[in-house]
């Protein structure tokens, strides 16, 4: 599948942006969708992840009740809702498919978009 995220962009702390991350190709598989997100200087961390199929959604501790992760399955598309944001946020964000289910380890997830940056400045 190929991934194309989108929406990123420059906003001030305490905004809000949602990302977008349209599947082609193929459709979402059942396995785990999800963001990630990667600052200068610092390893690719895990933001939030589902199964496209249903089930349990996961959140870093770092964006619990300020991010939400959700999909539409008409678009194939997969969102991510960043509320509240911090400076901290600042990132390149990257949405990725084809993982096992419960994982937050971006390596074990198999396709990839290009990432998106997000600034948040204070």
């Amino acid at each position: 599948v190929q991934l194309q995220a989108s929406g990123g962009g420059l906003v001030q702390a305490g905004g809000s942006l949602r990302l977008s991350c349209a599947a082609s190709g193929r459709t979402f598989s059942s396995y785990a969708v999800g963001w990630f997100r990667q600052a200068p200087g610092k390893e690719r961390e895990f933001v939030a992840a589902f199964r496209w199929s249903g089930g349990n959604t996961y959140y870093a501790d770092s964006v619990k009740g300020r991010f939400t992760i959700s999909r539409d399955n008409a678009k194939n598309t997969m969102y991510l809702q960043m509320n509240s944001l911090k400076p901290e946020d600042t990132a390149v964000y990257y949405c990725a498919a084809d993982g096992p289910p419960g994982s937050r380890w971006w390596t074990d997830f198999i396709s990839w978009g290009q990432g998106t940056q997000l600034t948040v400045s204070s």
